[in-house]
């Protein structure tokens, strides 16, 4: 006969631990856990300390809303012109802001207007700033200051003086930051450095250049609208054509000085960047506290598997 099944639930009383035992087997590696958290906070201490200071500037930007201006004369034309054949932009003011947030992202915008006024240590060998002299203090390893030499070591792809491609990835990872508020349409551009001055000096320079690059495109467009509607005010016969042509011209020509008279032509401030007084990186009491509990798990792991390792040799 089968004998009825009196444990429907087996389970293993003997390996649950209560909370007499877990307090008890802590108390036990009370020394364990105190020193190992003491020496990895220590360690923590001194990693916390040996990151230098970074600093972020930033500016608050709108895109420049000209479309009573360029864009908003012009659109009045576009049925006149395609007419004449001539094709014209419309919302020039709208496109070049949303286009520019992309064109900044880039490595050929970072190649070709910001790589060659910025010093490439300044990027790439800076270990840390000395806010009493207001000087950078390179990496002697990387960078050697007096001969002005790179002297790092580098495997393929790297080279000996860093490259486009390697300066912009570091640029945009370490320190390049923008962000587009979609409800109000302001940008934060921000810069992350080692000195606050040129953090403040890199705001201002992608600023100024991406507003030069867009102001230079549309002017080089507008220009060759102009010439080629002088070639065909010149060569219709017609009148009708000729007072359309000569008021496309007209829009045109006012676009130019538009473009001309327009120092920030695709964004303004709102905000511009300063020199900041207070570092924003790194937190290090936050960057403490974290490997210290790190510190104390490990080491509480330790203790407890040190328990039951020894508690499963004595069975």
């Amino acid at each position: 006969m089968q004998e009825p099944n009196t444990n429907k639930y087996p389970n293993d009383f003997d390996d649950v631990l209560d909370l007499s035992e877990i307090f008890y087997i802590l108390f036990q590696g009370k020394w364990i856990i105190l020193s190992i958290t003491s020496l990895v906070s220590i360690v923590g201490v001194i990693y916390s300390l040996s990151l230098p200071n970074l600093y972020e500037s930033k500016a608050l930007l709108v895109p420049v809303n000209s479309s009573s201006g360029i864009s908003g004369a012009l659109r009045g034309y576009g049925g006149i012109a395609s007419l004449a054949g001539v094709k014209l932009p419309s919302n020039v003011d709208q496109n070049n802001s949303s286009k520019a947030i992309k064109k900044l992202n880039t490595l050929s915008f970072f190649d070709v207007n910001l790589l060659k006024n910025i010093h490439l240590p300044d990027l790439m060998a800076v270990k840390y700033w000395d806010n009493k002299t207001n000087k950078l203090v390179y990496d002697d390893d990387v960078y050697n200051i007096s001969t002005d030499a790179w002297v790092r070591e580098y495997s393929y792809p790297s080279k000996q003086i860093p490259t486009a491609q390697e300066s912009f990835k570091v640029f945009k990872t370490k320190h390049f930051g923008i962000n587009e508020d979609i409800n109000t349409g302001f940008i934060t551009l921000s810069i992350k450095h080692q000195s606050p001055f040129i953090a403040k000096k890199w705001v201002e320079l992608i600023v100024n250049e991406i507003n030069a690059f867009y102001r230079k495109k549309d002017k080089l467009e507008a220009e060759k609208s102009v010439i080629y509607l002088n070639q065909q005010i010149s060569t219709t016969s017609f009148s009708e054509i000729k007072k359309v042509i000569a008021e496309l011209l007209q829009e045109e020509t006012k676009k130019l000085a538009l473009i001309e008279a327009n120092k920030y032509y695709v964004f303004d401030y709102i905000d511009p960047p300063a020199v900041m007084e207070e570092k924003s990186e790194p937190r290090r009491a936050l960057i403490c506290i974290i490997i210290a509990l790190f510190g104390g798990a490990i080491s509480t792991a330790i203790v407890f598997i040190k328990y039951y390792f020894s508690k499963d040799k004595a069975n």
